[in-house]
């Protein structure tokens, strides 16, 4: 079932998805050669507590991390790990929320570690590129899948391919609800949006294969090839007057 938001409710999910938006946004500054993705994970969560949220990540479906760090050929859900040292020339995605007051923040980034390969800079802005791509295709009256053929068509006519086993989703008092948003498919298709849906768009795109695979630890997606990923999110609101980005820091 799809929960259509209240402007009240639209208040508070601005709110959590503000809180989400700056720790972030705080956990991308930490990013630097010689820092764990451990100690990234600690700013996050720290941040998100001192500012009276939860971290919305931490314990769901028994994950243990506040939030997915996954670093250059992984795709999503890295487990942060003391062990995992960032070194100039990684890439890597940080995706986390926040819950505040009952409602929920999701978003995600793809941050350069220090200099990076022109190729891997050129994936990270495809990739962003793409995510505004299907905001803007979000427009009340439309479908699901204009957002997915606006993000499909931006990353693969770059030259990327799009992960098809993951996919952005519905978000409210739940942190996963419907409907799913694909980063692949067709315009005119899907569920009509209408106003008061609030979505997470987060597309994954690879260098090379679109395929993935999870590791042994049952998070970890990497990329089939090794070939590099990259992950960009927002959590939006479809209203009258076009799509607003709640995320937004």
């Amino acid at each position: 079932m799809i929960v259509l938001k209240t402007s009240h409710e639209l208040s508070m999910m601005k709110a959590a998805c503000q809180l989400s938006a700056q720790a972030l946004q705080i956990a991308g500054e930490a990013v630097k050669p010689g820092v764990s993705t451990w100690e990234i994970d600690k700013i996050a969560h720290d941040y998100i507590v001192k500012h009276g949220g939860r971290p919305n990540f931490l314990g769901y479906a028994g994950y243990p991390a506040t939030a997915c760090i996954s670093v250059n050929h992984q795709v999503i859900h890295g487990i942060p790990s003391k062990q995992v040292i960032l070194k100039e020339g990684d890439i890597v995605s940080i995706d986390l929320g926040a819950e505040l007051n009952g409602y929920q923040g999701d978003n995600a980034a793809t941050f350069a570690v220090g200099e990076i390969s022109p190729e891997a800079q050129r994936l990270m802005d495809v990739t962003e590129q793409a995510l505004y791509k299907g905001i803007e295709a979000a427009i009340s009256g439309g479908r699901i899948g204009d957002i997915s053929a606006a993000v499909q068509q931006h990353a693969e006519g770059a030259g990327f391919s799009v992960v098809r086993q993951f996919v952005g989703h519905g978000i409210g008092q739940k942190l996963h609800e419907e409907p799913e948003v694909p980063n692949f498919g067709k315009a005119g298709r899907g569920v009509r949006l209408i106003p008061g849906m609030t979505l997470a768009i987060e597309p994954m795109i690879n260098m090379g294969t679109p395929d993935v695979r999870t590791l042994k630890d049952g998070w970890t997606v990497e990329t089939a090839d090794k070939q590099l990923s990259a992950h960009f999110e927002h959590t939006i609101a479809i209203t009258s007057n076009g799509p607003v980005i709640l995320t937004r820091p």
